[in-house]
């Protein structure tokens, strides 16, 4: 078998138990905030110390289907004050469909539904976007 990076495209992604089809998932970014100290007699130095980490909101997006508005069940919780949050598990997935890398977001809730841009003149398939919010995220990675 070749040795080469694993392509982008084939992945999968769990909510609750349920494995759901995506054209894409984006913004599975962490970020450690930077503190600067100065101490007072050493005025022209500063350190650099690690703070918080910050996760940014997770955006995934698929195709609309007739009779599926699983997205909308979940967004109207929201709307009623009743949040339910949901872990998820993306993977990334090699020629087996095995998991090369696994991302497990924790206590996941959305934040923004987006719907498709409508046009007269469009032949596109029409695209929904959902965006979570979520307490973190864990990446494991499949043993060689």
């Amino acid at each position: 078998m070749a040795n080469y990076p694993i392509p982008v495209f084939h992945f999968q992604v769990e909510w609750g138990g349920t494995k759901i089809e995506f054209s894409e998932v984006s913004g599975m970014n962490t970020e450690t905030q930077i503190i600067e100290y100065r101490h007072g007699f050493q005025p022209e130095h500063t350190m650099k110390m690690p703070g918080i980490q910050k996760d940014s909101n997770i955006t995934l997006k698929r195709g609309i289907f007739k009779g599926d508005g699983e997205y909308y069940a979940w967004w109207s919780d929201v709307n009623l004050n009743t949040i339910t949050r949901r872990d998820l598990i993306i993977s990334l997935l090699d020629e087996q469909h095995n998991p090369v890398v696994t991302w497990k977001v924790k206590q996941a809730w959305p934040t923004k539904v987006e719907n498709p841009t409508l046009k007269a003149d469009g032949n596109e398939v029409a695209i929904e976007s959902i965006e979570l919010a979520h307490e973190g995220v864990t990446m494991e990675y499949a043993s060689a």
